[in-house]
């Protein structure tokens, strides 16, 4: 969001940032990075499986998150400052509805629309002050309170951002929960550089079990610490911060995931993720 400190070619993650990521053709890794995060927000959001969702994307840019939403069979609404960006989104001919706005402004859409809101590296630019008109407080409490009122109660908010330090992510949470938001901050990888991700995972109404961070299930002693954290190396080493799709790492991440949200899994066999053979 531009208008909120927000340049179009500063979409995705900071290590990864260069001067055309902001363009029609996106660096891979980039395109990569956005998507895997959209899926953990999406996952975050705790959805029902057994009917579609409208979600709210703030900060949607060119509808790659948008993609992975209804990929899931799910509809979606995208809100953007930047033109140029929106403009990208529809010659791409994404699926969901989009969205000029300015979202320091507020969220204009009736009360409980959503079934949920999910936002990619967009909300710490509100924190930025580009016009002597702008106040950060304000504008977060103004984007928290109408989001409030926009989602379902019962509903999540699932916002990826990356600080620039504490005193940000205390502003954005202090303004969220003065909205009404309760929940709080989830980091996956914590200990690691490159793969660490912090997502503020937020509730309307009833407050929920607060989701696990990945890469967490290892604070208990020494050993276990040690066993994961070689497994981990490995997996980023090949796969660059995740496994590879379809792997038996992968299915075995998301039956964990699966898991944890308290959902029936099969359990892990010696063939969990085996390949079928060829047959003649």
């Amino acid at each position: 969001m531009a208008g909120s400190g927000r340049r179009p070619e500063h979409r995705g993650p900071p290590e990864l940032v260069s001067g055309g990521a902001g363009g029609g053709a996106r660096p891979s890794r980039v395109v990569e990075i956005q998507s895997q995060m959209s899926e953990r927000a999406v996952e975050l959001l705790g959805l029902p499986e057994d009917r579609p969702c409208l979600l709210l994307d703030v900060g949607c840019g060119s509808g790659l998150s948008g993609d992975y939403i209804s990929n899931e069979g799910h509809y979606w609404i995208g809100m953007d400052i930047s033109p140029a960006m929106l403009d990208v989104a529809v010659e791409r001919e994404v699926e969901g509805d989009l969205l000029l706005a300015d979202v320091g402004h507020g969220i204009p859409f009736r009360p409980g629309m959503f079934d949920g809101c999910i936002s990619i590296s967009a909300v710490q630019w509100l924190c930025n002050a580009d016009k002597k008109s702008h106040n950060p407080p304000k504008r977060l409490y103004q984007f928290f309170s109408t989001l409030y009122t926009a989602l379902a109660r019962g509903s999540r908010a699932v916002l990826q951002l990356y600080p620039d330090n504490s005193e940000q992510l205390e502003l954005i949470t202090a303004q969220a929960m003065r909205a009404g938001f309760t929940g709080g901050m989830v980091v996956d990888y914590p200990n690691s550089a490159k793969a660490k991700k912090f997502f503020l995972c937020l509730f309307v109404g009833a407050s929920g079990t607060l989701p696990k961070g990945l890469g967490t299930e290892c604070a208990d002693g020494e050993e276990v610490r040690q066993a994961k954290f070689t497994n981990e190396r490995t997996r980023f080493r090949n796969a660059k911060g995740k496994s590879v799709k379809k792997s038996r790492d992968w299915i075995l991440e998301k039956k964990e995931r699966r898991r944890r949200q308290g959902k029936e899994v099969r359990a892990d066999t010696k063939y969990t993720g085996r390949k079928r053979r060829p047959r003649f």
